[in-house]
């Protein structure tokens, strides 16, 4: 796949938890140290996509595009906003109003960062992808700065909406979403 020979695929999956460490990850970031984390069940892991400090567990939609931009004839920044937008889609089914933040990643409600992205490109071919909060231990975000930013909630979509929707249905609505946002329908 890395030497340009991508099939486009789409993985959605869950992660027993997880701190990834993006190549822009600042360690102060991480408020506990790695072995605390680990004594709590919370593995911590470098990575080579873009961005800083993310939690990821259950109760998380983790999507991982793998797309050939080559041949999408897309940048990558156009591909950024093309997941964003895809999570923005996925919350508009149920009817919440997500939408971007100048100057930052992802995807929020009503100021709160309901969605992680970080990407990694090798040779045009896409790495990692989204994170979505369905209904995850939200005090696992209080061991880090969560993507960097000090002064921005998280939030979930159970938080959200009082309920978490069930996970088989944010997955066929996310894979809905993203096909559409990428063929451009």
């Amino acid at each position: 796949m890395a030497g340009g020979e991508a099939v486009n695929a789409l993985y959605l999956l869950e992660h027993t938890p997880v701190i990834t460490m993006g190549r822009g990850a600042k360690p102060e970031h991480l408020l506990f140290a790695p072995d605390a984390l680990r004594a709590r069940g919370i593995e911590v892991c470098a990575t080579d996509r873009g961005g800083d400090v993310t939690y990821h567990g259950p109760g998380q939609l983790v999507a991982y595009p793998i797309l050939d931009l080559g041949r999408w004839r897309c940048s990558v920044g156009r591909y950024l906003r093309m997941l964003e937008a895809s999570v923005i889609r996925l919350l508009a089914s149920y009817d919440i109003e997500g939408e971007r933040v100048e100057g930052y990643t992802g995807v929020w409600v009503a100021g709160a960062k309901v969605a992680a992205i970080g990407i990694a490109v090798h040779h045009w071919v896409t790495f990692h992808g989204a994170a979505i909060n369905i209904d995850p231990d939200m005090g696992h975000f209080e061991l880090i700065v969560p993507c960097g930013i000090v002064d921005k909630p998280v939030t979930s979509m159970k938080r959200l909406l009082g309920v978490a929707p069930p996970r088989g249905e944010v997955e066929a609505r996310f894979e809905a979403a993203f096909l559409q946002t990428v063929t451009g329908e």
